[in-house]
C-alpha cells in the first residue's frame, strides 16, 4: 500500500485570533495530501483533467484529537482506502512533525467523472486505473 507524506507549515491565515488552525482548513491539507498522493503516482490532477477525467468530492468526514497551531510543521499522511474505479475513498492521518501524536484523521470519497457525469476508470482510462490500482 503507497502511504504518500506531504509536509507543510501552517500559515497565518490557516488559524483564528487563538493561532489554533480553523477547522475548514484540515479539508484543505486533506486536499495537499489527495494531490500529492496521485503526483507521487506519476498523475497528476493537471493530466487527470486534460484526458477528461474530474474527480469532485462526494463525502467527507474528518475527526479532530488535538489543536494544530501557527507555525506548525505538519505531515499528512494519505492513502486510498478503496477503489472502484467509479468511486476512490482518501484516508488521511495529520501529525506535528517529530512527534507521534494524531493530531486529526479523515477521509474524502470522489467520484470518477468526465464532467458530464460518472465514468468507470477501468474503462474509461485502463492504465490511470492500473496505477491507482497497483498501489493500493
Amino acid at each position: 500500500m503507497f502511504v504518500s507524506e506531504s509536509r507543510i507549515r501552517v500559515r497565518y491565515e490557516e488559524t483564528d485570533q487563538m493561532g489554533v488552525v480553523y477547522y475548514s482548513n484540515y479539508y484543505v491539507y486533506f486536499e495537499v495530501g489527495r494531490t500529492d498522493w496521485l503526483r507521487n503516482l506519476g498523475i497528476p490532477y493537471k493530466k487527470l483533467e486534460d484526458i477528461g477525467i474530474i474527480l469532485p468530492v462526494v463525502e467527507s468526514y474528518c475527526k479532530y484529537h488535538h489543536s494544530i497551531f501557527y507555525d506548525d510543521v505538519i505531515i499528512i499522511k494519505t492513502r486510498v482506502s478503496d477503489f472502484t474505479g467509479v468511486r476512490i475513498r482518501f484516508d488521511y492521518e495529520i501529525y506535528r512533525a517529530g512527534e507521534e501524536d494524531l493530531l486529526a484523521e479523515g477521509y474524502t470519497v470522489l467520484a470518477v467523472t468526465n464532467g458530464s457525469g460518472p465514468v468507470n476508470l477501468k474503462k474509461y482510462n485502463p492504465e490511470v486505473y492500473d496505477i491507482i490500482k497497483n498501489n493500493l
